[in-house]
């Protein structure tokens, strides 16, 4: 393909088939049209007030604060914002959420992981060294763990509850062998694992005869001197450094070395051409590999890819289809939401790969190994052209899932792809595409037939929903992010076309879902400023309550708001037209008990939308001592432990967060 050639043109005959997939964006793609002025800066600030505000699946409790994290541009001024979520400091795992805002200052799409309200100790009974040993002890053969940190883990959504736990990562290799990195949760007050989360996802695959090919490498070393922090090299970590690369041999290590770098270049470069993503990173690079594995195994572990040979020993696993899957699995570690947990997400991380490899080979184009949707056929897994997943039709093979209601929770993870391959094959080629294309079924109670957008649209738009992932992310998640993605991105026929594709699945539309219409949905955002305050009892705080129009034209906005017994809230005017501002008061009587109050304000139109506004009330109890049960202003100074402390953050005090254990709400003075 296109790459630019700057070290050496190798001969590569021993292509494999891919199992796993990587991101590309090329060095040589078009910039983007230039952005209006203050455009990134406006589409921040109004994500920035959404998070800060509470909007929606952004809502937040006391003592909890949304970090920005990182930003994605993307087409038409729109801009991805990642946040992560804090609790009095410490990181929070789950909760995290997206917005996606554009360059009018408008926000047009909140993605949010479930988060329960948090109110727990930040205090661990379990020392750090404890924790260690009891992660450790969760991998059969250890090499080594990161030192705990501790932190919060969000369990079972909404109705779920926060954990304070020390997280550890732990490589080392299972009781069969296996490569094994696997993140231990421990809970900080029990001792007891709460959760763990393997990073290892692996496939197999076998080599394939592509001819001569152009890499980019450095003149004594396969090391790529464009995309940050990618080479190959052997099992020893260092890259090869001695040309010519690789002699055409099905097991040479240096031709695996060269397939990869083929394969993982074309990748990044079709990220970039395709769908404007920097890199398997997206941030220009992508991680090392490493070839000659001595299993019969593909995997990405989070900070390098490596390949195998097939279950004869006659070809290494290393074909486009393969490199592009595994390297697909950073593309979705490394977007919002990283990693999930559980059969659904898991399978979606796997389908993810795939994805990639069927999107890479179609890029590529090679005569080779023409363009398809089945997975490994190239590789010769089990020494014939067998595939190992189908995508057009997943049941051929090994019976996996066409469909997203016969997915259960115990399903395998290489098996629960089947509905998202499923899925994107009829979005980018349809159920009939005709010209030698396989024909696609279409699952009980889904449309008569879907037609497809081809598949460099369908790239575009399954790799911006990635960009609205979170680690909640599921199927329906999904269906909404792509719908999402395509209305703003394309329009109306592409929109319809990712309904009726997932539809044909059986995933269902959700309450409220995106109108594709002709024209823009009718929408609007909420904001507060500020979205806390104090007050004492008999007295009263004020806000104001802004609105932004973010699709049709301005309507009319009815505010209402769910205060607590003894807090009574008014607004000024109590209908706005959106893009326009009200007053918000809130009076509270006399005698109401001290204590923090979260109200709900909602604004009612086309639409539903909600902020949160932190109400403390309480007199000011001057500079005292500090007591657990007590309401602080921010301001407040105590004393603990003989030393003085702030108060950074209204909040009522509970038993633990002393002023030396909670930095996030008690400075020294």
């Amino acid at each position: 393909m296109k790459s630019t050639r700057l070290g050496a043109v190798v001969a590569a005959l021993a292509l494999t088939a891919g199992l796993t997939g990587a991101f590309t964006g090329t060095t040589s793609a078009a910039p983007p049209p230039p952005e209006q002025p203050g455009g990134k800066a406006r589409a921040l600030a109004a994500a920035d007030r959404a998070a800060d505000s509470g909007l929606d699946g952004l809502r937040h409790s006391p003592g909890e604060e949304l970090v920005r994290t990182g930003v994605t541009p993307w087409d038409d001024g729109l801009y991805y914002a990642a946040y992560e979520r804090t609790y009095l400091g410490l990181p929070v795992t789950g909760g995290d959420a997206v917005v996606l805002a554009d360059s009018r200052g408008r926000v047009l799409d909140v993605a949010a992981a479930p988060a329960p309200p948090l109110s727990l100790s930040p205090r661990a009974t379990v020392s750090a060294a404890a924790a260690e040993r009891t992660a450790t002890a969760r991998v059969a053969h250890p090499e080594k763990a990161t030192a705990p940190e501790l932190g919060v883990l969000l369990k079972g959504g909404d109705a779920g509850k926060g954990v304070l736990t020390w997280q550890s990562t732990v490589t080392g290799t299972t009781a069969a062998g296996a490569p094994s990195v696997r993140e231990v949760y421990v809970d900080a007050r029990t001792g007891k694992v709460v959760e763990t989360r393997e990073q290892v996802r692996d496939a197999s695959g076998q080599g394939y005869h592509y001819g001569t090919v152009e890499i980019d490498t450095a003149a004594n070393s396969m090391t790529d001197p464009l995309r940050t922090g990618f080479q190959c090299g052997g099992q020893n970590g260092a890259p090869y450094t001695t040309p010519p690369w690789g002699n055409g041999g099905a097991n040479d290590l240096e031709t695996a070395c060269v397939d990869i770098m083929y394969a993982a270049q074309q990748e990044f470069d079709m990220l970039k051409e395709w769908t404007g993503y920097n890199g398997q990173n997206g941030r220009g690079g992508l991680v090392p590999a490493r070839a000659g594995l001595s299993v019969v195994n593909a995997y990405y572990d989070g900070s390098k890819t490596t390949y195998g040979r097939n279950q004869t020993g006659t070809n290494q696993l290393t074909s486009i289809d393969v490199v592009a899957h595994e390297y697909g699995h950073e593309i979705f570690d490394r977007t919002p939401g990283s990693s999930g947990s559980g059969s659904e997400n898991g399978g979606m991380n796997e389908s993810t790969g795939d994805i990639f490899g069927a999107i890479t080979e179609a890029y590529v184009d090679s005569p080779a190994d023409p363009p398809d949707y089945t997975v490994g056929e190239k590789a010769r897994f089990y020494g014939d052209t067998r595939p190992i997943r189908n995508m057009y039709n997943p049941s051929l093979v090994n019976n996996d899932p066409n469909c997203y209601t016969q997915l259960g929770s115990g399903t395998e993870v290489h098996a629960a792809a089947g509905p998202q391959n499923h899925w994107f094959y009829l979005l980018a080629e349809g159920s009939s595409p005709g010209g030698g294309k396989p024909d696609s079924p279409i699952c009980a109670g889904g449309p008569s037939s879907v037609t497809g957008v081809g598949v460099q649209k369908a790239a575009k738009i399954f790799m911006g929903a990635l960009l609205l992932k979170t680690s909640g992310w599921n199927h329906r998640a999904a269906r909404a992010a792509t719908i999402t993605t395509a209305k703003a991105t394309y329009g109306t026929t592409e929109c319809n076309a990712v309904k009726a594709a997932w539809s044909a699945i059986a995933v269902p539309a959700a309450a409220g879902e995106a109108d594709c219409g002709g024209s823009q949905t009718p929408d609007f955002s909420l904001a507060l400023s500020p979205n806390s305050g104090s007050a004492e009892a008999g007295g009263s705080a004020t806000a104001t309550v802004s609105t932004t129009t973010t699709g049709g034209n301005p309507q009319s906005v009815a505010l209402t708001a769910a205060a607590p017994a003894g807090v009574t809230a008014a607004f000024s005017p109590a209908t706005v037209t959106s893009g326009n501002s009200a007053t918000l008061t809130l009076d509270i009587a006399a005698g109401t008990a001290d204590g923090t109050y979260p109200i709900t304000v909602t604004g009612t139109g086309s639409a539903t939308h909600t902020v949160t506004y932190t109400l403390t009330v309480g007199s000011d109890p001057g500079p005292g001592t500090w007591a657990a049960g007590t309401s602080y202003r921010a301001g407040d100074t105590v004393t603990y432990g003989g030393r003085g402390y702030r108060c950074l953050q209204a909040h009522t005090a509970l038993p633990g967060w002393e002023p030396p254990n909670v930095p996030a709400l008690w400075q020294p003075v």
